[in-house]
């Protein structure tokens, strides 16, 4: 049992340690004209908000799992809804991106005037509006059901998505809305990736733009699959709770936190944040500005 807390406490570090590194490249995106001016940042500015925010409720709900404490089915519901709301952000983002970064190689003379500060705006707002679309649907959904069976306020087990959503009406939504939204979005990036790549074989492109263009719609096609892998941690923890026992329960659900909820949501700052040319250089020197100026202090006079 010690262990598990070890672990635990480790998690909890873990995650607060890449919120802080989140908050600090959030800041760092809005912090010159280069960078909150530019779609492709502001897109990602979107989806490391996104992924961000998810982490807060998140937590919350581990924490809570890991202590066992039970909470009112109305608090346990706006936690829940917090993540649900952010859930097909960062799948809907990264198919604008890639779009995007299809636009930028393929009709390089048209970019400027396609992905403008207000049309990057406008697709942000639709991706947010079409996560609400779908909290909207669920509650919609769980009305329904509450006039059919009596609701209880106490909830007899702590607080997750399945003890909130618990009809199967539920589970057959969300098949159909995470198939539709994941085989959209793959396509979306597998199409930008085929047209970049039969573009980068002509003669008058940029062969080195087009190479680093193609290694990005790729990293953005793994972290789709991560985010639908983060998808299916529920339903691994269900299956593995039916027969194992609750101390056993509880390791698996540990590494499977880490592993499939948390750590596809914190590599936007790893990939993005050190891979970017324009962005490195002032994220590390955000990062950094305050342990250089405790350990080197200013010595002018």
């Amino acid at each position: 049992m010690n262990m598990i807390l070890l672990l635990g406490l480790f998690i909890v570090i873990s995650i607060c340690s890449f919120f802080y590194i989140d908050c600090v490249l959030l800041f760092t995106l809005r912090s010159k004209p280069v960078l909150y001016e530019t779609s492709r940042f502001i897109l990602l500015f979107n989806l490391l908000f996104a992924d961000t925010f998810q982490q807060v409720p998140n937590l919350l709900l581990y924490i809570l799992a890991w202590i066992n404490l039970k909470i009112p089915y109305y608090a346990c519901g706006f936690l829940v809804l917090l993540c649900v709301v952010t859930d097909s952000i960062s799948p809907l983002t990264l198919a604008v991106m890639s779009v995007e970064r299809y636009v930028a190689v393929c009709l390089p003379l048209r970019h400027a005037t396609i992905f403008t500060v207000r049309s990057t705006g406008m697709a942000i707002a639709v991706v947010w509006a079409l996560s609400f679309i779908n909290i909207l649907i669920r509650v919609f959904m769980l009305v329904r059901v509450f006039t059919i069976i009596p609701f209880n306020p106490h909830m007899n087990e702590f607080c997750s998505k399945e003890a909130l959503f618990f009809a199967p009406i539920f589970n057959d939504f969300e098949k159909v809305y995470a198939s539709t939204l994941f085989v959209s979005v793959g396509l979306a990036i597998i199409g930008s990736y085929v047209g970049v790549a039969l573009v980068a074989t002509s003669a008058s492109t940029d062969k080195a733009s087009a190479r680093k263009v193609l290694q990005t719609l790729l990293l953005h096609l793994i972290q789709l699959c991560l985010v639908l892998t983060s998808s299916m941690f529920s339903t691994i923890i269900i299956v593995i709770a039916r027969t194992a026992g609750r101390l056993t329960v509880l390791r698996i659900y540990n590494v499977c936190f880490v592993f499939l909820s948390i750590l596809p949501r914190c590599l936007s700052a790893l990939i993005y944040g050190l891979r970017d040319q324009t962005i490195r250089p002032v994220l590390m020197h955000n990062l950094c500005c305050g342990w250089k100026s405790s350990v080197f202090p200013n010595k002018s006079r």
